[in-house]
């Protein structure tokens, strides 16, 4: 039987490594193509940064990947076939696993071809019987040796690459990972240790250490504040964790949709809202953010068909009610397979104002700022499917169909939904 697992996993190896040629071949294609597009909406883009534009959407609508992942794994591909060659046999023969091949590739992105060579000779014959937490660490060591930039020089350009990092997780709840300088990372930790501890002094605190330094880190990014424990008189479950509409502070704070069943708003049932840019969230708290909190707008259910019944009244009598039907229905950006909220996404026509298409919610979605630009700069194209449906054809001829993410019926004639002026805009959206 143990047999049977490794012969298996030789045979994903295998294929591990047929991608990798497939992905580089695609890639060289491209860089040899003009696949650049005229367009109204500002300068034509380049035959190189079309072609990776191309690429890396086809690769990520073929495999149903995030464009990140596409991207890395056309990086991957890249440097197996090119600078790693030894790499990408022992790979192919099923001698290291892709995981292990990564590790090599992470570690000899930024150094110099005999940086690059002088690796590979002395940590690939290891790779073939270590884990890959090993292999990390002895790469990683003789990288630091091997590297003609110093440590100082190279953390200097890494912090131009900071960012924040959203995951969403099971049971309402999510991850959020920050790609900080180390010295901050322990600093921030160490204040919310500090905090944890002064909290935890407080009479009548019951929560632990590690849940204080959570509710410390939202308390201070939310609101600029945070606060030690709740009333005695408050049961255990409300000591133990924040409520959303807890008092704790004047920050500026985030406004996002929540829809709501209208049962479950009437405490008739237990179904789950949905939090936009999440997905289900407990009945309890769906109750607590459409009674209180003032940053969420409520979207009313109908019981039975799921269709939107209300955005709430105290939005709908002004201009951008287009805008929030189209974010209702559409809840995150309509290019196949990307999940940037639609909160700050643009409106794009699927059709384009300048070739009959209409101003209205029928040819209206949302497209996130990259793939607007993709849309309108290389040879991708869309067209209505009706119901909300879009129907996107590729370059390479392949064909793809987003759908909307809630049901919502069409707005009637004489309904108070605004449509937008029909006026040719010089950059997007169109």
């Amino acid at each position: 039987m143990i047999d049977a697992v490794t012969a298996a996993e030789r045979i994903i190896r295998l294929g591990h490594s047929l991608r990798a040629e497939a992905i580089d071949r695609a890639r060289l294609w491209t860089e040899a193509t003009d696949l650049s597009m005229p367009t109204t909406g500002g300068p034509r883009w380049s035959p190189k940064i079309a072609g990776r534009r191309v690429l890396t959407t086809e690769v990520a609508a073929a495999l149903r990947i995030s464009e990140r992942a596409a991207e890395r794994l056309i990086a991957e591909s890249e440097a197996l076939l090119h600078d790693l060659p030894a790499t990408q046999e022992a790979l192919r023969t099923g001698r290291i696993g892709y995981r292990h091949a990564q590790v090599l590739i992470d570690h000899t992105t930024t150094l110099p071809p005999a940086g690059v060579s002088a690796v590979e000779e002395a940590v690939l014959p290891r790779a073939e019987h270590l884990t890959v937490p090993k292999l990390d660490k002895a790469t990683r060591e003789l990288r630091e040796r091997l590297h003609p930039e110093s440590i100082q020089e190279r953390h200097t350009a890494s912090v131009a690459d900071r960012h924040i990092e959203t995951c969403p997780a099971k049971d309402g709840m999510a991850w959020l990972s920050a790609y900080l300088p180390a010295t901050e990372v322990l600093g921030i930790a160490n204040r919310l240790r500090d905090i944890a501890e002064q909290l935890k002094a407080e009479p009548g605190e019951e929560r632990t250490r590690t849940q204080l330094m959570a509710d410390a880190f939202t308390d201070l990014l939310m609101d600029g504040t945070t606060t030690a424990a709740a009333s005695a008189d408050n049961s255990v479950e409300e000591r133990s964790t924040r409520r959303i509409d807890a008092p704790i502070g004047v920050g500026i704070r985030p406004r996002v949709l929540v829809t709501v069943p209208v049962l479950t708003l009437l405490g008739r049932s237990e179904e789950p809202g949905t939090l936009e840019g999440y997905g289900p969230i407990d009945a309890d708290t769906t109750r607590r953010i459409a009674a209180r909190a003032p940053s969420f707008t409520r979207i009313l259910t109908h019981p039975e068909t799921g269709a939107v019944l209300s955005v709430g009244r105290d939005r709908y009598a002004v201009p951008k009610d287009l805008r929030t039907w189209l974010r209702v229905r559409d809840q995150t950006c309509r290019f196949p397979g990307c999940n940037r909220s639609a909160g700050r996404a643009d409106v794009d026509h699927v059709t384009d104002w300048q070739y009959g298409g209409g101003t209205d919610y029928g040819n209206l979605v949302h497209l996130c700022r990259s793939h607007h630009r993709v849309k309108h700069h290389t040879a991708w194209s869309s067209i209505s499917a009706g119901g909300g449906r879009v129907r996107w054809l590729a370059p390479s001829g392949r064909e793809y169909e987003t759908e909307p993410a809630t049901h919502i019926a069409t707005p009637k004639p004489g309904r108070r939904i605004a449509r937008a002026k029909a006026v040719t805009p010089e950059e997007p959206p169109f």
